[in-house]
């Protein structure tokens, strides 16, 4: 039977990264520190020193420097969000990266989805990658690259980092002046730390080597079933300007928001997705 999902308490980090490693045998590093700057600066800059041996997983109990989208700060304090970064070698042509975004965030809510169970649909992705109980935010997602030493051949690394609100989305809705959600209130399994981190580095992991093999176009018909935006008004916004209205229509082989306009679909690359407030 299911039911509203506990809170989530965060074991020490030494223990949460041994069970981690225990149950990611894929993941060739797993470690979990009690604070740290950022988990995506952090993997980027080892990657970009040479190391190897990937995929990498980072997370932190309190993030000191995080930051979201555009470069805006990640609110956290310790026990209250879970934070992790995973580093993956990728080798596609400059031109597919972007695609990483989305699909890093169809993969996060495909895989708390089934951490959740059966009733988890209230669980959805707004573009490009915003994870959502409904209409609050629930994690946020953030996509990097940074090309590997050693010349075109060696690819790509891509960080992909999540936080993942446990608590306080009462408080930061009220901060914020915008609904955010945590975790107590998906509805749903219990489920614990470690089964929210390995369900998502896993999903992560073989999205990313799925887009390798079959690009983005692989993942259309399931962005369509997490999209939050589907049919829904929307502003296309950049810096607070308005770019275009338009209705939100799915996405396309490149992973950009399509916008149904009078002029036809618009493909969406950059830019702020705010849904239009309904009369």
């Amino acid at each position: 039977m299911s039911a509203q999902a506990r809170t989530i308490d965060l074991p020490a980090p030494d223990d949460l990264a041994r069970e981690l490693a225990t149950r990611l045998p894929a993941f060739q590093d797993v470690s979990w520190t009690g604070s740290t700057g950022s988990t995506n600066a952090d993997l980027l800059a080892r990657a970009r020193a040479g190391a190897g041996g990937k995929p990498w997983l980072l997370g932190t109990h309190l993030q000191e420097t995080g930051r979201g989208r555009a470069g805006r700060p990640w609110q956290n304090r310790s026990g209250a969000n879970l934070m992790f970064s995973c580093a993956f070698d990728v080798h596609l042509p400059a031109a597919q990266l972007p695609a990483l975004s989305p699909l890093a965030g169809v993969a996060a809510c495909e895989a708390l989805r089934a951490v959740a169970g059966p009733e988890s649909a209230g669980l959805c992705m707004k573009w490009p990658n915003d994870v959502q109980w409904h209409d609050a935010k629930l994690a946020g997602v953030l996509v990097e690259t940074t090309r590997n030493p050693g010349g075109p051949d060696a690819g790509y690394t891509v960080v992909i980092g999540m936080g993942v609100n446990l608590r306080d989305a009462e408080r930061l809705s009220t901060e914020l002046g915008r609904d955010v959600a945590d975790w107590s209130q998906v509805q749903g399994r219990a489920a614990s730390a470690a089964d929210l981190v390995c369900a998502s580095a896993t999903a992560w992991h073989e999205a990313v080597r799925e887009l390798q093999r079959a690009g983005f176009g692989a993942f259309r018909q399931r962005f369509g079933q997490v999209d939050a935006l589907a049919g829904r008004k929307v502003n296309v916004l950049d810096k607070g300007a308005i770019l275009l209205s338009g209705t939100a229509c799915g996405v396309d082989d490149h992973g950009r928001l399509l916008v149904q306009t009078p002029e036809g679909a618009q493909p969406i690359l950059v830019g702020e997705i705010s849904i239009r407030r309904q009369a």
